[in-house]
């Protein structure tokens, strides 16, 4: 994968470890329709080889969430809010069901994604943070849902995954009231894994990192495919599917796979 910029995201690759870089430090890293087609690409040309996936901001903000030019009246914009409520129901769906693409590809099979929240994650940016497996946050990041105050709702598969980590009652508050959640709170409700000073936020995701690499690439991808289906699963298939994994676990170690 290039390191050249693309819709102002910049990648980086060492080993199984992929970074990927929100590159417009300048406009704190605001996002546009050309940000999540970049995002896009680069989660379809992963290969087999990558483990670990961490996703971070340049310079002091994650990410402050959609550009301003989106919020345009004018539906002459491109990519703009207003073009989107102009087009027919169903090709809006679909113009969104692209965009969400650009986030999804972050629970890709085998692959955990962290993270490193600093300083804004709102709007698309803290979608974008929830998306991932795992997030550290240093100690001055805030997380905001503030679409509800602008007439809109979250869109970019917020809404499940923060369900998934802080529970109906507390989602359905932040979402609706759009407040900051600190990184005290994060870590308490579990949104964020932990939180560091920001001098120490590349020390922290390189050891996390680090820790995620350690186990068998077979065992972690499992464990992996078991803990996110967990969360949608029943007891009784949730026990069947840990009973498949550890039986293909035991016949590659006894090499008969």
């Amino acid at each position: 994968m290039s390191g050249e910029p693309d819709g102002w995201v910049r990648t980086a690759r060492e080993g199984a470890v992929l970074t990927v870089t929100l590159d417009r430090a300048d406009q704190l890293n605001a996002q546009t329709p050309a940000t999540w087609a970049a995002l896009r690409a680069v989660g379809e040309s992963l290969d087999d080889d990558v483990r670990v996936v961490v996703v971070r901001g340049a310079g002091r903000a994650f990410s402050a969430g959609l550009d301003r030019t989106l919020f345009s009246a004018d539906p002459g914009v491109p990519g703009g809010l207003a073009e989107l409520g102009s087009l027919p129901t169903e090709a809006a769906q679909e113009r969104i069901r692209g965009y969400q693409a650009a986030f999804r590809w972050l629970r890709s099979p085998g692959v955990v994604s962290v993270a490193a929240v600093r300083g804004h994650a709102i709007g698309a940016g803290a979608q974008l943070a929830l998306a991932c497996d795992l997030r550290v946050f240093t100690e001055d990041a805030q997380l905001r849902l503030p679409e509800a105050g602008l007439g809109l709702v979250p869109d970019l598969t917020g809404t499940s995954t923060l369900v998934e980590l802080v529970g109906y009652s507390r989602a359905l508050e932040i979402c609706l009231t759009g407040r900051a959640v600190g990184a005290a709170e994060a870590v308490t409700t579990g949104l964020a894994n932990v939180a560091v000073p920001t001098a120490e936020l590349d020390a922290a995701v390189a050891d996390l990192t680090a820790a995620l690499l350690g186990p068998d690439v077979g065992a972690a991808r499992e464990t992996l495919a078991l803990v996110r289906s967990a969360v949608r699963n029943g007891p009784e298939e949730q026990d069947a599917a840990e009973r498949a994994a550890q039986v293909r676990r035991l016949r590659t170690l006894a090499g008969r796979d």
